[in-house]
């Protein structure tokens, strides 16, 4: 205990007066925001004991922005550590007092998805969501920039021309990478399948295009199988995987653009040795680790979710201030790439 930080540390760190820590702390007299976040930051160095209370006190004057996240799937992980990554940066963020509201919808249709919009939208001050590219996407995010609400699409695009700005991976070189990586590991030129959610999934489309492209380009050898809508599930995931492996026992790669991977790295290790089909998913899971470790995933192509989080929530914020463009945007991240010898 002899050597805990006093307030005499915190004010010699952040090159202050005892008195004006006294009043960051507790709010006695007004102290310039750029001094009291000085206070805070040597608090934090020195390890001081009431560093929590410091910061509580900064937060106090700041506007209250609430910023609302509609995502998909519950119960799969990619979709659980998003929401972590988002309930944090906005815990975090400077400037403001961050509120997350953050709402799964239960299906993925449009009418279920774009209600679930409105219902968080007239809650929030800005909105991010992960949707079907619709009509009624559309319309709705039209419906909430009439009532003054941005809307950020995010992973995969919608409302293009309408939302504020799409934030993820550039979906089409994600499947040009994906393309490149299974033909580099089959030698032989075979047959490679490829799975979707859907066909409204704007990010899928792409990487299927992206995929099938590079292919063309430049490994026309290959046969590219008809594409196989998964509803990112993992259970018909898996019975369409194995029914692919019945039907074609030379398949030589498999890319599965969207959710659902859980089902096939399943469904693969049932009948197949690890390496005998190149397998490359989207995300790092549990599932995907595993498969990366025990040889039966090629790759996983990820999302850099902390800084996804925290460069979505610097730009809600900015749209809830106003300063929006008005110009819709895209903001493309760098994939992170995962492969077996790098866990």
């Amino acid at each position: 205990m002899a050597n805990r930080p006093t307030v005499v540390d915190v004010a010699r760190e952040a090159g202050v007066s005892v008195s004006t820590v006294d009043r960051v702390m507790n709010g006695r007299q007004t102290v310039r925001a750029d001094t009291a976040n000085r206070v805070f930051e040597a608090a934090e160095r020195v390890g001081y004991h009431a560093t929590a209370l410091i910061g509580r006190r900064l937060r106090e004057d700041l506007p209250v922005v609430r910023l609302g996240f509609v995502l998909q799937k519950q119960r799969q992980r990619f979709y659980q550590s998003l929401a972590e990554h988002l309930e944090h940066a906005v815990s975090v963020a400077s400037g403001i007092q961050g509120k997350a509201v953050i709402e799964f919808c239960h299906s993925q249709t449009p009418g279920d998805i774009t209600e679930m919009m409105r219902d968080v939208g007239s809650r929030v001050d800005v909105l991010a969501a992960v949707a079907l590219n619709h009509q009624q996407t559309t319309d709705t995010v039209l419906e909430l920039k009439a009532k003054g609400i941005q809307t950020f699409s995010l992973l995969s695009d919608f409302g293009q021309g309408e939302r504020a700005n799409y934030i993820g991976l550039n979906n089409l070189k994600v499947g040009r990478i994906a393309a490149f990586m299974i033909a580099t590991a089959v030698h032989d030129p075979g047959k490679i399948a490829v799975f979707v959610g859907g066909h409204r999934w704007h990010g899928h489309e792409l990487r299927e295009t992206g995929f099938r492209s590079y292919l063309r380009e430049y490994h026309p050898s290959f046969t590219v199988l008809d594409t196989l809508v998964n509803l990112e599930t993992r259970r018909l995931t898996h019975e369409a995987t194995l029914d692919l492996l019945e039907r074609h026992p030379d398949l030589k790669g498999m890319y599965v653009a969207g959710g659902g991977m859980e089902g096939a790295i399943a469904a693969i290790r049932e009948v197949r040795k690890p390496g005998e089909v190149a397998l490359v998913v989207n995300e790092l899971t549990p599932e995907s680790r595993a498969a990366l470790s025990d040889r039966y995933l090629l790759m996983a192509i990820a999302t850099p979710l902390a800084e996804f989080s925290r460069d979505l929530v610097s730009l809600m914020i900015e749209a809830a201030g106003g300063e929006h463009s008005g110009l819709p945007g895209q903001h493309f991240l760098a994939p992170q790439l995962y492969l077996p010898e790098s866990l």
